[in-house]
């Protein structure tokens, strides 16, 4: 069975930086693209990056683009999302998200498993 399990996420300054992680378990992490997600209060859940699995590619939200960046360490299993200069706009709830394809998708209908989220809030 496939977890997944963020961490890092807390009360940043906007400008400052937050590093998430996400910690995975129950099958080949290696052989399959991560993603994470975001939801905001009162909105639906975004994409917010996704990278393939071998790191190579990577593909980012245009509200992130340049700010944001999403790498993985398949020894450890984890992918992380850096997060620089966040703004308050960035604030919600902070998802990663794995399916059955190696390749980078942007659609959450093509993410089957789903970590239980970590919060992010950005003060101004």
């Amino acid at each position: 069975q496939v977890q997944l399990v963020e961490s890092g996420g807390g009360l940043v300054q906007a400008g400052g930086s937050l590093r998430l992680s996400c910690a995975a378990s129950g099958r080949t992490f290696s052989n399959y693209a991560m993603g994470w997600f975001r939801q905001a209060p009162g909105k639906e859940r975004e994409f917010v990056a996704a990278i393939s699995w071998s790191g190579r590619s990577a593909y980012y939200a245009d509200s992130v683009k340049g700010r944001f960046t999403i790498s993985r360490d398949n020894a450890k299993n984890t992918v992380y999302l850096q997060m620089n200069s966040p703004k308050p706009e960035d604030t919600a709830v902070y998802y990663c998200a794995t399916g059955h394809t190696a390749v980078v998708r942007i659609s959450a209908d093509e993410y089957v498993y789903w970590g239980q989220g970590t919060q992010v809030t950005v003060s101004s």
